[in-house]
């Protein structure tokens, strides 16, 4: 029995794609592969899409060992099973973050840099021209509130941006809600990987209380206005910047 998609993930990944411009003729995209529930359902879409489209591109996933004796057999016969390309590339992450992380101190940043930078150098050593990686409006919203409410600034994740080395970063799954993707890996029963893999559980530090926080914050508020993200989604296209506090130079 063969991976199934909803109408309504690949509806979605359709339009934004062409809203956007993510994928196009002729791309060679590395695609961040955790073996997370988002990035499980990214990859598979992406297969499908790659099906579908009326143009040719091409993507391999890669997963980011941390040197923690990690076990991705499960991960990577799951994408020999379904035709993917993929690889694991292994570094000494966690045994530098020991040196670099001071008790207490924040963790979560240290790991997500480290690993964007060894996706980056991946991606040109395999020659792609795009980094794919599987946040969606969940995490959208929230980065904007905990930008807004921890740093005082207006920020978010944009669909598609260019890293300072060249390479086009994209979001395929931006516009799409959390809840959906976990649908995704619960009807096809594939098990994703979840917090256990989480460095910071190896860390004698302070868990990270803002993302949760806010993530609490949102779905109180999405009880009382049910059309909080969709409003969301659509405030975050249509900005007006000429109504804030701009100073100017």
């Amino acid at each position: 029995m063969g991976i199934k998609l909803s109408k309504k993930i690949m509806s979605k990944l359709g339009k934004t794609n062409a809203e956007f411009k993510l994928i196009q003729e002729g791309d060679k995209i590395l695609v961040g592969l955790s073996g997370g529930k988002d990035s499980l359902t990214m990859i598979h879409a992406m297969k499908e899409q790659q099906r579908r489209a009326p143009f040719e591109f091409e993507f391999i996933a890669v997963t980011i060992s941390y040197g923690m004796g990690e076990d991705y057999s499960a991960l990577a016969k799951h994408c020999e099973e379904n035709g993917i390309k993929h690889i694991i590339k292994d570094t000494q992450t966690y045994e530098l973050a020991k040196e670099k992380i001071r008790k207490n101190s924040s963790f979560c940043s240290f790991f997500s840099r480290m690993r964007r930078g060894y996706l980056y150098s991946v991606a040109l050593e395999l020659g792609c021209n795009k980094v794919a990686l599987g946040h969606h409006l969940d995490d959208a919203a929230e980065s904007f509130f905990m930008n807004f409410i921890y740093n005082g600034q207006m920020r978010s994740l944009a669909p598609k941006y260019t890293a300072a080395n060249g390479l086009i970063v994209i979001r395929p799954l931006i516009q799409m809600r959390e809840r959906q993707l976990r649908a995704f890996v619960v009807d096809n029963e594939i098990d994703a990987i979840g917090d256990e893999a989480c460095p910071a559980m190896r860390f004698d530090v302070k868990m990270p209380h803002a993302r949760e926080n806010t993530k609490q914050m949102l779905a109180k508020m999405e009880i009382d206005f049910p059309q909080l993200f969709t409003s969301l989604n659509s405030a975050f296209k249509n900005i007006s910047v000429d109504s804030f506090f701009i100073v100017e130079e």
